[in-house]
This record gives C-alpha cells, structure tokens and sequence, in this order.
C-alpha cells in the first residue's frame, strides 16, 4: 500500500508544472532588492527606492516581504517532496538548510572577519560585536517554522497559525511596549526584548541607535508573509490555469489591502517593526502582483523578456549574497583617499547627476550580478542553498 501510494504521489508532482510567473516573481524580487540596497549615493537616492523612515510605506517595502512570499512559493512545490521523504530525511532537510542560511547570513555580516587596530596591526573582528540576526536569519527562521508547520499539521491550520501570529503580535506590541509609544522608535517591544536577549552590540545600527528591522519579536508576524506565499503556490497549482482562480486572488489580495489600510489606524504600517497591517498589506500587494504575472505570461503569453528574471530567479540566495560580499568588497578597497565604491560614485555615476548617478550605480550593480548568474545559467549550474 505504501509503495503505491508513493507511486501515485510521483505521478501527481510530475503532473505539477513550475510555474514560469513564480519564478519571474523570484527574479524580479531579487533585481530589484539589489537596486535599493546599493545606490551610489544614500543622500541623493529616488524616494521610491528609500525605505520609509518609519511609519508609512515606500515600494522598496515591499521588497523584503515579497522575497518570504516566494519562499513560501517556492515551499509550495518542496513540500509535495518531502511528503515521500522518511520524517528524519525530512526534518534533516529543514533543520540543515536553516542552519546553513543562518550561518552563511551571519558570516556576511562578520566577513571579511579581521580589521586594523589602532597600531595598523590585523586582529580578528570582535563577536562580541557582530549582528546576529538579518535578511538571511530571518528568511532561515521563517522557512524552517512554516516548513515544520506545513509538515506536520497541513496547509489549512497553518495558514490560520499564520493569522493568529498577527493578532499575537499586535497584543505582544501593546503589552510590552512602552505605554503610549509602543510603535515608537524607542518604546517599542521590538527593541526591548532584542537587547534583553541578546544586547545591543549584536544589533544593527543603520538607524543611529542600536536596533535590528529583523528582530526576533518582529520575526512572528513575518510568518504569515512565508505562509501567504505557501497558500498561494497551493492555490495557483490547482487554479492556476483558471481565468476565475486569477480574479479570486486579486480579489483577495484588494482585501487584504483594505483591511490593512483600516487596522493602520491602529497598528501603524511600518516595516521596520514588521507591524501586523504591514504583514497583511504585504501580502495583499504581493497576491495582486504574482496574479498579473501570470495573467501576462500563462494567459497572454508574454513571455518575451521574462528569461532576464529567470536567471536571477534560478539561483536567488546565492546572487543576492553576491551582490552584499561584492558591495562590502568595494568599501574596503581603497584608491586614494576613498573607497572604490565611492570613488565609482564620485568620479565616474555622478557626472549623469546626483540623482541619476546614485540610481545608474545600483542599476548596473544589479547588471553585474545579473550577469554572473547568467554565467551559471548558461552552465546549468543551480547552487541550493
């Protein structure tokens, strides 16, 4: 009974095409995540493609939460696999795959790994001051609670877990945040429970005061982005075929947005807090997005451009930390006074202008990276992570 039951779930995964809009909405998701995080100029750098200084919400928002989304999309097709998989192959998978994306953005962080003392001598960067959590620990986090829960309790109960971290979330924020600023910079609950746990010199300091955008506390309500995801590569490989199936998710994804816009007046849309209407409004957008990709693909077949997308969508995690060692890189070497990547700013981007410059800078990053995995494409090289 086993072995044919096994035999009936091949077929039906064989049966289940990858749907080329979920990859394009990986790729897409990873180029434009390169554009924001390195332009030539943080000063002189487009509103669009600056994160809101707090409250509020900005394109480049959507960024990060759409980069989850797809790794529940891409959780969506892997959990067919593990369903034939021994439960030790299967938490083995999971837990191995959690701890290498943990690590690896965790040694991103520390690289190079040595720095000069005050005597120009080389001495080993401090982990006593490293950051511990980021992008990459976050997406860790995420993927290996949700592929736990999808495992082992299915597709319908955890999507209402995922529903009911917001709610947990909110009250979390309320109870512990300081009264009457508990979505504040300094009294929020975020902040609190990171430097009770783990201190503030294992936070991030890109906002002028010790706090870290991808917290442990604020990693609850960022479930239900992975988890959205997951419902929605679920929905898409049955319906996604279905010109009704298309109408349904964009109608749920208005939804969202809607009921985010109104629980704003009580839980303020904010990203660096990962905020529950954030998470909702999030998804929403990203639910809308995924349906007009493959409306233009799988429906009006416009496929032309899309293999651009592709090659970054291949392989995500790995250009992605190509793109943040090679921007590291270019601060720590210097020609003259300056770093390369200022100098390649200052002496060669800012003669299109300060604006224009700042943004040609990261577009052709992002080419640079675009092209070493075209390099891998071509070679059919896919490194896992």
């Amino acid at each position: 009974m086993n072995s044919q039951k096994s035999v009936k779930m091949a077929k039906s995964i064989q049966a289940i095409q990858r749907f080329t809009a979920l990859d394009v909405f990986r790729g897409l998701t990873v180029c434009f995540m390169i554009l924001v995080n390195t332009s030539g100029n943080g000063d002189t750098t487009y509103w669009p493609l600056k994160h809101a200084d707090w409250n509020g919400f900005t394109p480049t928002d959507l960024v990060f939460p759409s980069f989850l989304f797809a790794v529940g999309n891409s959780l969506s097709f892997a959990s067919n696999r593990l369903q034939l998989m021994k439960q030790s192959e299967v938490l083995l998978k999971i837990f191995k795959r959690t701890v290498l994306i943990f690590l690896i953005g965790y040694l991103m962080y520390w690289f190079p790994f040595f720095k000069l003392d005050t005597q120009s001598q080389l001495i080993l960067s401090p982990i006593s001051h490293t950051r511990i959590l980021g992008v990459l620990q976050r997406i860790a986090l995420c993927y290996s609670i949700s592929a736990l829960l999808v495992y082992y309790i299915g597709t319908r109960k955890t999507v209402w877990i995922g529903i009911a971290a917001l709610f947990i979330y909110w009250v979390l924020l309320l109870v512990f945040g300081e009264s009457a600023a508990e979505f504040s910079k300094h009294g929020n609950a975020v902040l609190r429970f990171d430097t009770w746990l783990i201190g503030t010199d294992h936070l991030y300091r890109g906002e002028g005061f010790p706090f870290d955008p991808e917290g442990f506390l604020s990693t609850i309500p960022a479930l239900f982005n992975v988890i959205g995801g997951y419902a929605v590569g679920r929905f898409l490989q049955k319906n996604g075929k279905n010109r009704n199936g298309i109408l349904k998710l964009i109608a749920a994804g208005a939804v969202f947005v809607l009921i985010a816009s109104m629980w704003n007046e009580l839980m303020p849309i904010n990203k660096k807090l990962w905020t529950s209407s954030f998470a909702l409004l999030t998804v929403g957008l990203d639910c809308m997005l995924i349906a007009v990709i493959v409306y233009l693909i799988d429906f009006l077949g416009l496929k032309k451009g899309t293999h651009f997308f592709l090659v970054t969508g291949k392989n995500p995690l790995l250009i992605y930390l190509l793109s943040e060692l090679g921007v590291t890189l270019m601060f720590l070497i210097s020609i003259g006074n300056e770093s390369l990547f200022r100098w390649l700013y200052s002496h060669i981007f800012v003669y299109t202008g300060d604006y224009l410059g700042a943004f040609l800078f990261s577009v052709c990053w992002m080419l640079t990276c675009w092209f070493v995995g075209f390099l891998l494409d071509r070679k059919k090289i896919y490194i896992k992570i």
